[in-house]
C-alpha cells in the first residue's frame, strides 16, 4: 500500500527541482511556461507568478492531453514547463503526471511564497 510520501518520493525522482535563480532568469527571458497548479481560491488569496497559466492539479490530465477538448494549446510536449504550488508537493505530483504523459522538460520551482520572497514577479 502506498502513502503520500511514496507518491512524493516517486515524483521527486522524475521531476527536477529547479534553482530559484534559474527559474527567475527563465521567467525574465520568457523562455519557459510557468503553471500554478493550486486551486483558484488559493491563487486569488496570494496572487501568482506573472504570466503563469492557472491549471488546477485536478485538471492537468485533461488540459495537457492534446486529444482532449480541454487541451491548452500553449502546452507542447517539448516545451519547458515550470510548476509552482503552495509548498512544492502538488507541483511535484503534477510534474510526474506530465512526464508520464510524455512531457520532456518539466521542473518544480516549489512554493509560491519562496518565489515571492526572492522578488519573483507576481500578479495579484
Amino acid at each position: 500500500m502506498k502513502t503520500s510520501k511514496d507518491y512524493l518520493d516517486e515524483a521527486n525522482k522524475v521531476v527536477n527541482k529547479i534553482d530559484m535563480n534559474d527559474a527567475l532568469e527563465k521567467h525574465k527571458n520568457n523562455s519557459a511556461i510557468f503553471i500554478d497548479v493550486r486551486d483558484s481560491s488559493d491563487i486569488a488569496e496570494t496572487g501568482t507568478i506573472t504570466g503563469a497559466l492557472k491549471i488546477q492539479r485536478g485538471l492537468i490530465e485533461f488540459v495537457a492531453d492534446d486529444s482532449h477538448g480541454l487541451h491548452n494549446k500553449a502546452l507542447k510536449k517539448d516545451s519547458e514547463i515550470i510548476l509552482v504550488c503552495g509548498a512544492g508537493g502538488q507541483a511535484a505530483l503534477t510534474g510526474k503526471t506530465l512526464v508520464d504523459m510524455g512531457y520532456s522538460n518539466v521542473s518544480n520551482v516549489g512554493a509560491i511564497g519562496d518565489w515571492e520572497n526572492k522578488g519573483g514577479p507576481m500578479t495579484k
